[in-house]
């Protein structure tokens, strides 16, 4: 059935064309009708017509303009004009807007049919070839998925070839020669932040997939890999050879966003580790990096915000390494000799024979230790602090000596770290805090400290949060009240120099905010002091 919208502020006309097209088509034809310029514009938002018959010269907004504004939502209606008014200009303007045809008044019956025909098989072209447009569309869907598995596999488990890559390339339409590496990890959450059940999630993945690629793809311009037991790769292809501060920022939170969407539609959990730029031949390395940045408990991690993850023998115990470290970090003594002990327990089972190897272990694991003590500031560094290790690990000649010395050192390192909290002097929030001290009395934002500091704006903020218990606006609000409470102390600065040395553009705000937190208003408050 085509749908026809007939426009015309004269009801003849309108009965008229109704009843010829009707007479003829009405086993084809659904009519509608309207006489403004605004009631065309709303009824074909709701009938959403195929053909469109308008006159120009209609109360309230022309016919032209109509068209225009109806272009906005329904692009492929066919307007056929009808007017009265033989101008050269309207016609210009209606033939730019791409109407069928251009008809004045009076318009015989012959003429409506031959255009309404001319429309009609116009409107059954463009049904044809939408339709044959999207059995090709899920051919391609169908076939496209497993070329980018393809790609990935090409890039990052094989032995990637320029050739081979560059095929992939041309199929998959990609013009740049770089990209990174996205890992999307899905699951159950479980201890460490970590998500488990990789073998469950694998299985539920094959249900979620199609959904999961046509949200990730509405975020990154990207190929998307297989499904790997509870992971899945994506591919960003980019012209840029490198992360700029701000590019780098920018895709950490839309991954982040990303993330929000994949967790509201489908019922998993999601995180995403992103590794740096690399040529497309060498994106295995950026697939490491993404790895290593999910190590984390970070729901969204680039590589660069997050400590490196070494790559382990098969069957090492990595995990209770970083038990190790983690518990010692935290100043958890228990924790920490338990994960010491099951190492060192490992160490001696699968290397019995290696006696100086695992001696050199444990001193790697012991200087380690010491050095977290000491970037920690609990401890004063010095050169001779150790003078006496080679010494000490040389008089180990038995494992029950040497897992004493071994344990010993981690608890003294442990002990130290507990007595002190952890000194912020080096850190990225006290480089922040004084970034914020110098700089309060103007416009400050969120994203220009945490570039000050080189981290991105979320996993400063989060950072921010943790070691200081207040969130960023919060820390520079009270630095700005604290400010302006030192400046009214001298009765010569006036309530509006307070204002703006103290960082407020507004004297309004400054004041409500000022009350806020003192109780009184920066006038009271001088009252009261002096």
């Amino acid at each position: 059935m085509f749908r026809i919208l007939l426009a015309d502020d004269e009801g003849i006309m309108l009965e008229s064309l109704k009843t010829i097209i009707l007479s003829n088509f009405a086993d084809k034809c659904t009519v509608a009708t309207a006489k403004t310029g605004r009631a065309v514009i709303e009824q074909a938002g709701e009938f959403r017509p195929d053909i469109v018959f308008m006159d120009i010269q209609m109360p309230g907004i022309n016919g032209i303009d109509a068209i225009k504004e109806i272009r906005k939502f329904n692009n492929s209606a066919i307007f056929i004009v009808v007017t009265a008014y033989d101008k050269f200009g309207y016609a210009q303007q209606a033939l730019s807007l791409g109407v069928l045809d251009y008809l004045t008044k009076p318009v015989s019956k012959k003429t409506i049919l031959d255009v309404l025909i001319r429309a009609m098989e116009k409107v059954d072209a463009e049904k044809k070839k939408r339709s044959e447009d999207l059995k090709i569309k899920e051919k391609f869907d169908t076939v496209i998925p497993m070329v980018e598995s393809g790609l990935v596999n090409t890039l990052l488990f094989q032995d990637a070839e320029a050739a081979s890559a560059k095929e992939y390339k041309s199929l998959l339409e990609i013009s740049e020669d770089n990209g990174y590496v996205v890992i999307v990890q899905f699951g159950v959450p479980g201890k460490n932040g970590e998500l488990e059940n990789a073998v469950g999630m694998s299985v539920k993945a094959q249900g979620f997939y199609t959904r999961f690629r046509e949200i990730v793809k509405g975020y990154f311009d990207c190929i998307v890999g297989p499904i790997m037991g509870n992971k899945i790769v994506l591919l960003v292809p980019c012209a840029e050879k490198g992360f700029s501060y701000e590019e780098r920022a920018q895709t950490v939170e839309r991954t982040r966003n990303m993330m929000h969407k994949l967790d509201a539609d489908i019922d998993v959990q999601f995180r995403a580790g992103i590794g740096d730029i690399k040529p497309f031949l060498e994106l295995r390395n950026s697939y490491e990096e993404a790895l290593q940045s999910l190590t984390g408990n970070l729901r969204v991690a680039q590589f660069r915000d997050v400590p490196n993850k070494p790559f382990y023998e098969e069957n090492y115990p990595d995990e209770t390494e970083r038990e190790i470290f983690h518990c010692l970090e935290k100043a958890d003594m228990e924790g920490m000799k338990n994960a010491a002990n099951s190492f060192f327990d490992w160490m001696v089972t699968n290397y019995r024979d290696h006696f100086e190897d695992v001696r050199l272990k444990c001193l790697e694991f012991v200087l380690y230790a010491e050095r977290i003590m000491f970037t920690t500031g609990v401890k004063q560094y010095s050169f001779l602090y150790r003078s006496q290790y080679r010494k000490e690990i040389d008089e180990a000649k038995d494992y029950d000596t040497l897992h004493g010395w071994f344990i010993r050192k981690l608890e003294q390192c442990c002990t130290n770290i507990a007595a002190k909290p952890k000194a912020m002097t080096d850190s990225a929030v006290m480089k922040a805090k004084t970034y914020i001290d110098g700089n309060y009395g103007r416009d400050l934002s969120l994203d220009e400290v945490s570039k000050a500091v080189d981290i991105s704006p979320y996993y400063f903020s989060k950072l921010f949060k943790e070691e200081t218990g207040e969130n960023f606006i919060e820390y520079l609000t009270k630095v700005r009240i604290s400010r302006a409470k030192e400046l009214l102390t001298d009765p010569n600065v006036s309530i509006k120099e307070v204002c703006a040395s103290s960082g407020y553009s507004d004297p309004n705000y400054f004041s409500r905010i000022f009350k806020k937190y003192e109780g009184v208003t920066p006038s009271e408050y001088r009252e009261k002091i002096s």
